[in-house]
């Protein structure tokens, strides 16, 4: 739809869609270790020169996450001084890149099949370059759905983003399932306190085969992303800082129309010359909720039942986990969704509140069938329930806000610092699941860790809902340059009320 005055949703729609396959990018590369881990720990089990432990196979497993919070720190200086186009397109070269070494970590340096550390290392290393091109796609990606959508729309637009991760999620699941095919996941012996064995009655393709092609799967998405990003325009807010206010403002005339776009390049003009200092321009508080933010997303725990979500079905003893994990990401797709066609109607706090509250409950339901005996149905529905209030709340919903809350002059610089937060607690709430899950305590043996961890997050869902309720300002309907307005006002209002404290 095409008008001067109304402007053209359809190069908006077709621009915000470019840009969300790179939150479907991120979800794959995410998600394709649930399905691949336990073939990848059959195979290093395999090695002779080293010992392949749980804390090794949890740090393997969430190797990515380091590259994560590498591209993620990178991703303001990426985004403020080459942009937030190219920057996409470097993301999609490392995605690209990650796949096939993933694939044949061994190409050019070892023998092809041969577990040993130094081909852990490289196999960890093509996970890292992965995970830098995750790390920027999952600042850059909401921040330049935010910067070219008008205020009206603009959550649902960058909640789409939420939907697409959650979509590339299940897209693996079903990749990594028709790839499994008739074989199985191999058969893993504990002989020790930290110490493990595959069954030889292990299905050998699985070991040395399936997990290449689920990781490999990956390069003709990330192929056709990079391709795509060629044809989008720059964001228009980044050009209004850069002075190149003629190509601004021709972006912003063809999806807003002439007369609104006008408007806003003179309302981006005028954000851009209160405050030009830095980070702390407008304060420590619009940081610190930022922050927070990212890091209740990732401490609720949510990331660990995604990447093992094979492994824990497997434990409940309830029919094939790969159906379960399929069945799962379905559920989380229906319940994304809803968070789309809401966000702009009930607004950003009440969907965080509740469904930190529905996550407490799924959390704790399981947590609770740990130690009393019931039916394993209770747990696995009881999970669905803790996934399915993340992806209607926390999931879509924190990117929105931190794509909104930050001041113009800030906003590459301050999500950089907000998304890193939101990997490292991603790569400690991943990499300590494994260990903690497996913990022991006395009669309760390995029932007691599979307790502890649920109600660990449980209880931090809980403390998330009074940090929204107490903390975070509601964006709803508000243009970027209004929410700029808001902070500058609260950090004069501060120093105002800091001089006359020191008179």
């Amino acid at each position: 739809m095409t008008n001067k005055d109304t402007g053209n949703r359809t190069f908006l729609f077709m621009i915000v869609l470019v840009a969300v396959c790179g939150g479907l990018l991120f979800g794959y590369d995410t998600a394709v270790i649930s399905g691949a881990e336990k073939g990848l720990q059959a195979f290093f089990l395999g090695a002779h020169d080293f010992v392949y432990t749980d804390i090794i196979h949890g740090l393997t497993s969430s190797s990515a996450l380091i590259g994560c919070i590498i591209g993620s720190a990178l991703s303001g200086i990426f985004a403020a001084r080459i942009g937030r186009k190219k920057s996409l397109f470097v993301a999609g070269v490392l995605f690209l890149l990650s796949a096939l070494g993933s694939f044949w970590p061994e190409f050019m340096v070892y023998e092809k099949g041969v577990p040993h550390f130094g081909l852990l290392i490289v196999f960890n290393i093509y996970r890292v370059i992965g995970g830098v091109g995750v790390g920027l796609a999952s600042a850059i990606c909401p921040m330049y759905i935010a910067e070219v959508s008008p205020a009206e729309i603009r959550g649902k637009l960058v909640s789409w983003n939420q939907f697409a991760i959650i979509f590339g999620q299940l897209v693996v699941y079903f990749v990594n399932f028709l790839i499994l095919g008739e074989h199985t996941n191999p058969i893993i012996e504990k002989i020790g306190e930290t110490v493990y064995q595959v069954s030889s009655a292990s299905d050998q393709w699985t070991i040395q085969t399936g997990w290449r092609y689920m990781f490999g799967s990956e390069a003709f998405v990330a192929a056709v992303f990079t391709l795509m990003v060629c044809f989008v325009p720059e964001s228009p807010r980044y050009l209004a800082l850069k002075g190149k206010d003629n190509k601004a403002l021709s972006v912003l005339e063809k999806i807003n129309g002439k007369l609104k776009g006008r408007e806003i390049l003179e309302n981006v003009k005028a954000t851009l010359k209160e405050e030009k200092g830095s980070l702390l321009s407008f304060g420590v508080l619009v940081i610190f909720i930022g922050i927070m933010l990212s890091v209740f997303q990732q401490a609720v725990g949510i990331n660990a039942v995604l990447y093992y979500a094979p492994r824990i079905f497997d434990s409940m003893g309830m029919g094939n986990p790969m159906v379960q994990t399929v069945i799962m990401g379905i559920v989380n797709i229906a319940f994304t969704l809803v968070a789309i066609f809401t966000v702009e109607k009930w607004g950003r706090k009440p969907l965080l509140i509740y469904g930190s509250f529905g996550m407490a409950i799924g959390a704790i339901g399981v947590a609770v069938s740990n130690v009393i005996a019931v039916s394993p149905l209770v747990p696995v529905v009881s999970i669905m329930v803790y996934s399915a209030s993340f992806m209607f709340s926390w999931g879509p919903i924190c990117w929105v806000l931190i794509s909104e809350i930050f001041p113009n002059t800030i906003r590459s610089g301050a999500m950089a610092i907000a998304v890193a937060f939101q990997w490292i607690f991603n790569f400690i709430v991943s990499s300590s699941f494994v260990p903690m899950y497996n913990m022991t305590l006395g009669d309760m043996g390995e029932s007691f860790g599979h307790f502890f961890v649920y109600a660990l997050y449980g209880g931090i869902c809980i403390l998330a809902a009074w940090f929204v309720s107490a903390l975070v300002p509601e964006t709803k309907g508000k243009s970027l340059e209004q929410m700029s307005a808001l902070w500058a006002s609260k950090s004069k209002k501060a120093k105002k009320l800091e001089l006359e404290g020191s008179v």
